[in-house]
């Protein structure tokens, strides 16, 4: 139980600041070279500064990219832990000469 909870805690910590790194990718990176062109086109400097009306949807903008970065590198993640938890799966050993040994004389016993 002790051990899950320390797993627990440290995924929460790791999780904060991959967040912290995929907010700077997309606000810093990816919002300057995907939406350059619809900044210039409304007028704004900023990505937070897009509205309509009253409306701001440029933050809405940024939070969906944030998500489909953040939901792709998981996907990326269990995809590779999978593919190592198939490889990990040993092939079932044959039982050694004794065992062998031991199951036949089970066997003829039963006899």
């Amino acid at each position: 139980m002790r051990g899950n909870v320390v797993d627990l805690a440290v995924a929460v910590i790791i999780g904060a600041a991959f967040g912290a790194i995929v907010s700077s990718l997309v606000d810093d990176v990816v919002t300057p070279l995907l939406l350059t062109p619809a900044l210039k086109a409304a007028n704004a400097q900023d990505l937070d500064k897009l509205s309509w009306g009253a409306v701001k949807y440029g933050k809405f903008l940024a939070a969906i990219i944030k998500f489909i970065v953040i939901a792709f590198i998981l996907f990326l993640i269990v995809k590779g832990f999978k593919s190592v938890e198939k490889k990990k799966v040993p092939a079932a050993a044959e039982p050694s000469s004794t065992d062998k040994l031991l199951t036949e004389i089970r066997d003829l016993l039963k006899k």
